[in-house]
Order: structure tokens, then C-alpha cells, then sequence
């Protein structure tokens, strides 16, 4: 897909995500997608690999812990070739009565038209504060190093 393709795609992903709708973003994910927290070293950091798994074991998870719909606004998106970059906040009440309003950075890798990969760099001390750790579903592994030039 363009640069083009690839950016219109991510704007409707992240309109419906500030809808608090996360279709079109699973619809979104390939199958052999990866999810990769490169930041800190805690229980945020690592990848979690295949949609399925994405979805069964981190997703689903994190927003069991929240009191109403998640939803997440995209403040910029920037497109080169195969790499979506995304800044946005996102915001929602934990189940515990604090707010997860977490800024963040996506770098989103596409192939074939479905995002290959995304890397997410978040306030891990908010994450680590206010939600239950994600355990097992991170595999601790080495961040994916985009290409120079990116």
C-alpha cells in the first residue's frame, strides 16, 4: 500500500478509537502482528506476538481494568512509505477509581496493508502506578530497530 493508503488507514483507526471503538483496529492488525513496549525494563517493556494473542492476552486484560470505554485521540500523524507514526492521548477511569490519561507514541510498521507491527512508547510510570501488570503476555525481547532513514 502508499503512504497515503497506509495514513488514511490509521486516521480511521484512531477516529473510531476516540469513539472508544476498537474494531477497525483489530481489523487493522495482521495475523503475525507484534506489539512492542521498548521503554524502561519493568513489567511495561517487551513484545507480544500473533493478533490472537494481542488481543486474548494483552488487550483484553488491560481494558477488564477500566470503569467506561477507553478511548484514545490522535494529536498527529505523520506517514513515510511503511511507518505510521501516531502521538496521541488517551483517556479512561480504572476499575480502582484513578485516571489512566497516558500520552503516547506509536510507530506503526505496515506490510501488505495491515499493520505489522506497532511500538508504543507511554508513560510507564502512570502505567505501572495506576493498572495491574500485563505478566506473561510480555515477552521480554529486544525492541525492533527501525531502519535508518525512518
Amino acid at each position: 500500500m502508499s503512504t497515503e493508503a497506509n495514513e488514511k488507514l490509521m486516521h480511521e483507526v484512531m477516529e473510531a478509537m476516540a469513539r472508544g471503538e476498537t474494531k477497525l483496529f483489530a481489523d487493522a492488525m495482521a495475523d503475525d502482528f507484534v506489539w512492542t513496549f521498548p521503554s524502561g525494563g519493568g513489567n511495561w517493556s517487551g513484545s507480544v506476538r500473533g493478533k490472537e494473542n494481542v488481543r486474548k492476552n494483552l488487550i483484553a486484560p488491560l481494558f477488564a481494568q477500566f470503569e467506561d470505554r477507553y478511548q484514545s485521540h490522535a494529536v498527529r500523524i505523520t506517514a513515510a512509505g511503511e511507518v505510521v507514526v501516531i502521538e496521541c492521548r488517551g483517556k479512561v477511569a480504572t476499575r480502582g477509581g484513578n485516571r489512566y490519561d497516558n500520552a503516547y507514541c506509536y510507530v506503526c510498521l505496515f506490510e501488505g496493508g495491515k499493520i505489522k507491527e506497532l511500538i508504543e512508547y507511554m508513560d510507564t510510570a502512570l502505567a505501572e502506578r495506576v493498572l495491574a501488570p500485563p505478566g506473561d503476555s510480555l515477552k521480554r525481547s529486544a525492541a525492533r530497530q527501525l531502519p535508518s532513514g525512518s
